[in-house]
């Protein structure tokens, strides 16, 4: 099977990695890779948002399956071009995808499903939005509607923090995405990631992880794309399980397909869990980063089929088999990340951590340059490990962390702290 993966981040890469290892898969193009997935298949110079260019490619050279990791090509309708030019595709179309792309959006299918959320309005304009947040209790939660890289959340402790960040959202700080901002009730509980792959209509659940959305040790500062994560989540209990699936999952993929626009590609369920009782934070329509990650190393069973299955509306019949080892993972990002940070600083040690017992680096933000590697991006290297337990993984992934010489890096030194 020839296939297409687009994207060059930690996720595509550990998708890659993946992939790379069925024995279904005769060749890999990767668009537009990273020094990673340079050793793993082919690297195109298309840009992953030059819709016509990819689906040009695809069908000039036969592609059997494209897969779709970030989600703006999902957001800028890549999944519709695909489709229409009758090449497989896993990834929602548009109009599917604006589970992620509007949290508003998201909100009325929930409501409509019957699944449960926080409360939220949505707001234009900063007078309706501060009027509405007096009516609330603190902490605050305010949102950019839009797609925002993981960064278009702010949380609160006050009135006056809150309305700053009403007026930046609403000033353009995200762009178009925070031209809307959501405002929603403050959830208490612990937080859990869960997945399951469908092609519309049957369901494959995946597994649970935790990542760690903070910046800085303790969950201190701003939100981030994602600085670690570990699986199995013990917060996600077989009750948690079978509620998350009957309350949420099935009932938006109905309420979906109901709408004419059936989900097709990995629903991620972003969930805050309380006396076993999970509510939705969030949907995204694509795997999580650096969720994937972790998943990929945990599972045993072969990818490619399950994705190719549901992009053809085939699932039924698909199953997954998970190693009873837990994984964890540890960000490496540029100092500054998540606002300013510096490129081009140089990386060294990456061999050296791959060495070692149960590591493997997934980059996410690295360039070649010169013959050396250089950090590209905020968030540049992904450390993950296996192990018997939890406490044996992220000993590992910190052991890979210490192997890899980069002055310029930081990392949270609590991973997976309040689970091992």
């Amino acid at each position: 099977m020839k296939v297409l993966l687009i994207g060059g981040g930690g996720r595509e890469h550990a998708l890659g990695w993946k992939i790379a290892q069925s024995p279904e898969l005769s060749k890999l193009f990767v668009a537009p890779g990273n020094p990673g997935l340079n050793h793993i298949g082919e690297t195109l110079t298309i840009p992953e948002n030059d819709t016509k260019g990819l689906v040009t490619f695809s069908k000039d050279n036969n592609v059997d399956l494209v897969i779709i990791g970030p989600e703006a090509p999902l957001a800028a309708g890549l999944g519709d071009a695909l489709r229409e030019a009758g090449i497989a595709c896993f990834g929602p179309d548009k109009a599917a995808a604006r589970l992620e792309t509007s949290k508003s959006f998201m909100k009325e299918v929930c409501a409509a499903a019957g699944a449960p959320t926080a409360a939220y309005g949505r707001f234009t304009a900063a007078a309706e939005a501060k009027a509405f947040l007096r009516q609330q209790t603190p902490p605050y939660v305010i949102k950019a509607d839009g797609l925002a890289a993981g960064k278009g959340v702010v949380i609160a402790d006050t009135l006056v923090e809150a309305d700053a960040a009403i007026d930046e959202m609403l000033a353009g700080r995200f762009g178009e995405a925070s031209a809307a901002i959501v405002i929603e009730e403050f959830m208490t509980g612990e937080e859990a990631s869960f997945f399951a792959i469908t092609d519309g209509v049957t369901i494959l659940p995946m597994i649970a992880a935790r990542d760690h959305k903070r910046a800085y040790d303790g969950d201190k500062g701003p939100n981030t794309g994602g600085m670690g994560a570990y699986s199995p989540a013990p917060i996600f209990t077989d009750a948690v399980y079978e509620r998350t699936m009957n309350d949420i999952i099935e009932p938006v993929v109905a309420e979906m397909a109901r709408r004419g626009a059936p989900y097709v590609g990995v629903l991620y369920a972003g969930l805050m869990i309380e006396n076993e009782r999970p509510r939705l934070v969030e949907f995204n329509a694509r795997f999580g980063d650096p969720e994937c990650q972790i998943m990929m190393r945990r599972m045993k069973s072969d990818l490619l089929p399950v994705l190719h299955a549901a992009a053809c509306g085939k699932l039924e019949g698909q199953c997954f088999d998970w190693t009873d080892d837990a994984a964890a993972l540890v960000v490496m990002a540029a100092q500054g990340y998540p606002k300013g940070y510096e490129k081009g600083s140089t990386i060294r040690g990456v061999d050296a951590a791959n060495d070692l017992p149960g590591v493997v680096v997934f980059h996410a933000g690295t360039r070649e340059q010169d013959g050396a590697l250089v950090a590209n991006g905020g968030r540049v290297l992904n450390i993950t490990a296996t192990g018997a337990n939890l406490r044996e993984a992220i000993d590992r992934a910190y052991r890979g962390v210490e192997a890899i010489d980069w002055p310029q890096g930081f990392y949270r030194s609590d991973i997976g702290g309040s689970a091992s």
